[in-house]
Order: C-alpha cells, then sequence, then structure tokens
C-alpha cells in the first residue's frame, strides 16, 4: 500500500534511513518529535511510504516549491529515495516516485527535480527509467 507517513510511523522510518545513508537512529527525544510533527504537518511535505504487510519497505520525500516563475507555478523536489534491502527490485520505490508525481501533478507543478548522490549507473538507470533526466541542468550543493 502506498500512503503518506504518520505519526506512529517514525520508528519505522528511522529504521529505513539506515539503508540511505544514516548509520544510526538519533536519540528519541523532544526535538526529534518536534522535527516530526512539523513534517508530517506541513501540507507541501510529503513523506511517502510503501506499506507491506504493516512494514515500510520504501519511502521517499516529495517538497511543493512555491514561487514566482513559470507563470507563478509551482515545482515539486524529490529526496531520501529508500528501499529495504530484502525489499528491492520489487517496483516499490517506483510506485512512490509515481505518488510524487501524482502529487506534484495535484499541484500544478511544471516540473519535479531529483537529486541523488549515488554513482551506481544501476541507481542512475532506475532514476532515468522512471522518467528523470540527468542531460539537462547540472546540480550543485553546499555542505552547511
Amino acid at each position: 500500500m502506498i500512503r503518506e507517513a504518520r505519526r506512529e510511523d517514525l520508528d519505522q522510518m528511522l529504521e529505513l534511513y539506515l539503508y540511505l545513508h544514516e548509520d544510526g537512529i538519533p536519540e528519541h527525544d523532544d526535538h526529534l518529535y518536534e522535527v516530526w510533527d512539523k513534517i508530517i504537518g506541513d501540507e507541501d511535505y510529503h513523506v511517502i511510504v510503501c506499506e507491506i504487510d504493516g512494514k515500510i519497505v520504501s519511502s521517499c520525500c516529495c517538497y511543493i516549491i512555491y514561487n514566482l516563475t513559470h507563470n507563478v507555478r509551482p515545482f515539486a523536489l524529490v529526496e531520501y529515495v529508500v528501499t529495504h534491502e530484502d525489499y528491492r527490485c520489487h517496483g516499490y520505490a517506483s510506485d512512490c516516485l509515481a505518488k510524487a508525481k501524482e502529487i506534484a501533478i495535484s499541484h500544478n507543478c511544471y516540473k519535479i527535480m531529483l537529486m541523488t548522490g549515488s554513482k551506481r549507473e544501476s541507481t542512475l538507470n532506475f532514476y532515468r527509467q522512471a522518467g528523470y533526466r540527468s542531460d539537462d541542468k547540472t546540480g550543485f550543493n553546499q555542505k552547511l
């Protein structure tokens, strides 16, 4: 089942992110819960999950970003695409990306941007097969 994350999904999300780039689960303190509540309470921040038999096995985040260009239409940014290693190659991440696209269309976005830190050709081909292009923009980031 593809759906948006709920408050009670926090622990499963933190465990899933261990397959992304995290090397540990943060301390369960007031700050963690405050941030999670802000995330799931923000109507423009969509944490999309794929749940199989009560377990969250894949996820991505889709952010709607408003701006004054392109006839005052927003764009969507997709980040944190991750699938539990035991559930890969079953189309779950593709389903999450399809839901992100559906959300972007429903918000009248003119484009979806996706960033990845992966250099693996299999990962890059996965994004290409999902309809994303890497030949028309140059991405940069600055670590703070």
